[in-house]
């Protein structure tokens, strides 16, 4: 039963306060919004069983094609500090499901944010040295290719977000009214949003707006070839030397 539909909240009295507070509550036990994640009217299922594959392909052959560019980078991260080589962090999934994601870790151990709620921010004091190149190349992401071939992510989709993700001091469910929405596709580990440059610490409500739009279009106008474009600005963007701190 949820607290937004039941029987007993319709008729209970609450004051305005109290049916806000009782919001936040609920947005804080992860209780979703939409209620029910349906499926997308009119998709291709045949485009869907081709992504789920170029998926499933492209991030066991770049597994395998980067190893030692993997095992080197785990090398690094215990010798800089000692710590751990991964981070994992419980964030949003495929309609509204909540899945580990991993990552190198790139802050110190002891100051890692598993919530994910504190965004990080340039020059931030708990990013490591190696971390600070990890996140600059968006090297941090690769390890999870391997949410991606467990079934978890896709290359490309809306970034998954931490659970109670903050944009301007707010939840992103109360600021932006559509977002759930962006949870009827697998997150990939880039989309669109990203490549047209919203990435990193939202500090205005019109950033985090712009991100959930670009989110929403892809999952409107997807298509193989919309992936293969976000894929190349991507790839380009990287080689470029990369947008990420």
């Amino acid at each position: 039963m949820n607290v937004f539909t039941s029987n007993k909240l319709q008729d209970t009295a609450f004051s305005a306060r109290a049916v806000k507070m009782l919001a936040l509550d609920a947005a804080n036990s992860n209780i979703r919004q939409p209620e029910s994640f349906v499926s997308l009217d009119g998709r291709n299922r045949l485009q869907l069983g081709l992504k789920r594959a170029f998926d499933i392909f492209g991030a066991t052959g770049a597994l395998v094609i980067l190893f030692p560019v993997l095992l080197t980078i785990a090398l690094l991260i215990v010798i800089d500090d000692g710590g751990p080589v991964f981070f994992r962090q419980i964030r949003w999934g495929l309609k509204g499901s909540k899945i580990t994601v991993y990552k190198f870790r790139s802050m110190r151990a002891d100051l890692c944010d598993p919530t994910g709620i504190e965004q990080t921010v340039k020059d931030d004091r708990r990013v490591t040295r190696i971390g600070a190149f990890l996140r600059k190349t968006n090297i941090d992401e690769l390890p999870q290719l391997l949410n991606v071939i467990k079934g978890d992510m896709s290359l490309v989709g809306p970034r998954c977000h931490a659970i109670n993700m903050r944009a301007a001091g707010m939840l992103y469910e109360e600021l932006v009214p559509e977002y759930h929405y962006r949870h009827l596709m697998r997150p990939g580990i880039t989309g669109l949003a990203q490549t047209r440059g919203w990435r990193g610490p939202t500090g205005r409500p019109t950033e985090a707006r712009a991100r959930i739009a670009s989110d929403i279009y892809y999952i409107r106008n997807f298509s193989l070839w919309l992936d293969m474009k976000i894929l190349f600005g991507t790839l380009l963007s990287e080689l470029r030397g990369g947008t990420g701190f």
